[in-house]
């Protein structure tokens, strides 16, 4: 969002629509529009999820950008489906054909299940140095400043060469979960923004804190002139539902995920006036929700924001409508987070 008062420091990304959760003869239109809402409200791009059970990123990135004339894909990219060469020469034909910059948001882990379906047993940290090379070889196959040889634990290139050659101002950004030492660790090795779903902005005062590590979060936000109105929004959208439950449960057991143990962990007992888990323990979304008035929900925001944020995810908008809301939380935040 172009602000004024941060200028272009603060990169915000809206997420595109799950095939699992809309009609098929709905979800083209549908990612078309969240697109546009997307543009309109000021985002930078939109992230792409990607797993065993929904439509190719890819496809679905192309369905944005034909509806989009600035929005950036944040493509979800699991190494263990595509080896790096075809993740570097899908990012350099999107820019040789539509001259737009896709960004590139690097797994290193999943669900269980998904991985085990597809024979991968690495271990939790092992994955984050499997990414590490992984990306390293995209990276500079995109560079284009000559043949690409290298040799990791996991992938060995020699004299690879990348065309069409990508032009400098469309280099992809990175991002990867910062939730663990691994991830942190990870984001230094390949210069990449460290993503975490947030603790309480009181919470984040002083923690994790890397000088050397951009950091972001993903977060959903509800805000209306008033407390009531607000939660009354909030509660219709993300009503109790006790299988949603169970599913969380069982969620828990196939992940070895670190932001889902840390999500978890808070999720039982916490009830704050404007940190809300309650979707993410019933399971209709992954990230905690900011729930309260403009004002409220915008001085949470600027926490996070002071305390070096500068990327913020927002989670699946329902409507432009809802857009237009959140879009007076965030410009009340940049100005807070300016004083």
């Amino acid at each position: 969002m172009k602000n004024g008062l941060l200028g272009d420091s603060l990169e915000i990304f809206s997420t595109g629509p799950q095939s699992r959760n809309v009609a098929r003869n709905n979800y083209l239109e549908r990612v078309g529009e969240v697109a546009r809402w997307s543009e309109q409200f000021g985002c930078k791009g939109i992230l792409v999820y990607s797993d065993n059970n929904i439509v190719d990123p890819w496809l679905v990135s192309q369905i944005i950008i034909e509806h989009t004339t600035t929005l950036c894909p944040l493509v979800a990219v699991q190494p263990i489906y595509m080896h790096p060469y075809t993740v570097a020469k899908m990012v350099s034909s999107f820019g040789y054909v539509h001259g737009r910059r896709v960004y590139l948001n690097m797994l290193a882990g999943g669900f269980k299940n998904d991985l085990a379906a597809l024979d991968d047993t690495t271990p939790h940290d092992d994955r984050y140095v499997r990414t590490v090379e992984y990306t390293l070889i995209i990276k500079q196959l995109l560079r284009g400043s000559g043949p690409v040889t290298f040799e990791g634990k996991y992938y060995r290139v020699k004299n690879l060469r990348m065309n069409p050659v990508l032009p400098p101002e469309l280099f992809p950004g990175v991002l990867i979960s910062g939730s663990s030492a691994a991830g942190m660790q990870a984001a230094r090795a390949i210069d990449a923004t460290a993503v975490k779903y947030p603790k309480p902005a009181d919470e984040e005062q002083g923690s994790d804190i890397d000088a050397g590590v951009p950091r972001g979060i993903r977060v959903g936000i509800i805000a209306r002139d008033s407390e009531a109105e607000a939660w009354s929004v909030a509660r219709r959208r993300f009503p109790e539902d006790r299988r949603g439950q169970i599913t969380h449960q069982l969620a828990m057991k196939t992940s070895d995920s670190s932001w889902h143990g840390q999500l978890s962990g808070m999720a039982e007992g916490r009830r704050d006036l404007t940190y809300w888990l309650e979707p993410f323990r019933n399971y209709h979304t992954f990230c905690p929700y900011l729930v309260g008035t403009y004002e409220r929900t915008a001085a949470e925001l600027a926490r996070y924001i002071r305390t070096g944020h500068r990327t913020i995810i927002m989670d699946i908008p329902p409507s432009r409508e809802e857009l237009e809301h959140t879009k007076i939380v965030f410009e009340t935040a940049i100005r807070r987070a300016s004083e």
